[in-house]
């Protein structure tokens, strides 16, 4: 299983007892969905190791407290600290027509109703305060806030994405790129 195949699903932030109990705490709107999971995925060395939990329970709102299989002491447990742990893509929920998973919309067409084409959508940057649209256009960037205002409309079958924004956010790109 590789990267490519799976979303985060949240970092092991610490140890819950001696016995080799952790608590990962979920990145996730619907943290309850994954409290009865079989197994999870841990970014160990640059791979992504498979474990099957025992038991688990959701505490306070995000952290799931999990006891993995082999994992039995205060030792094994620190080596799996501050790890990140993931989920195959097969395991996220099936959305509805007018929602989209970040990953899946990479390589879609931006289209804005005002100026048609505006390019491709590299990525969504959600390391930054608001999530943004990173889309590729003549070798430059043009940066969208994911906003339902903003999105007019989401054709997955075709790849596009159809975009309602401010006025003059896309000419300040347009305008950077051509001075």
């Amino acid at each position: 299983m590789t990267k490519g195949e799976c979303f985060y699903l949240g970092h092991i932030v610490s140890k819950f007892s001696f016995k080799g109990e952790l608590q990962i705490k979920l990145d996730t709107d619907e943290p309850e969905r994954y409290e009865k999971l079989e197994s999870i995925f841990v970014e160990y060395r640059n791979k992504l190791i498979p474990f099957f939990i025992e038991q688990s329970n959701l505490q306070k709102s995000n952290l799931l407290r999990v006891k993995l299989e082999d994992i039995d002491s205060e030792a094994d447990a620190d080596d799996l600290l501050k790890r990140d742990v993931f989920l195959p893509l097969k395991e996220l929920p099936e959305l509805d027509e007018n929602q989209f998973y970040y990953h899946e919309i990479s390589g879609f067409k931006a289209i804005d109703e005002v100026h048609g084409d505006i390019g491709e959508i590299k990525f969504v940057n959600d390391q930054t305060p608001q999530a943004l649209f990173v889309i590729e256009n003549n070798g430059d960037e043009i940066l969208i806030p994911v906003n339902d205002r903003f999105i007019k409309k989401i054709d997955k079958p075709n790849k596009t994405i159809t975009f309602t924004t401010p006025e003059g956010l896309i000419d300040m790109y347009r305008g950077d790129s051509n001075s």
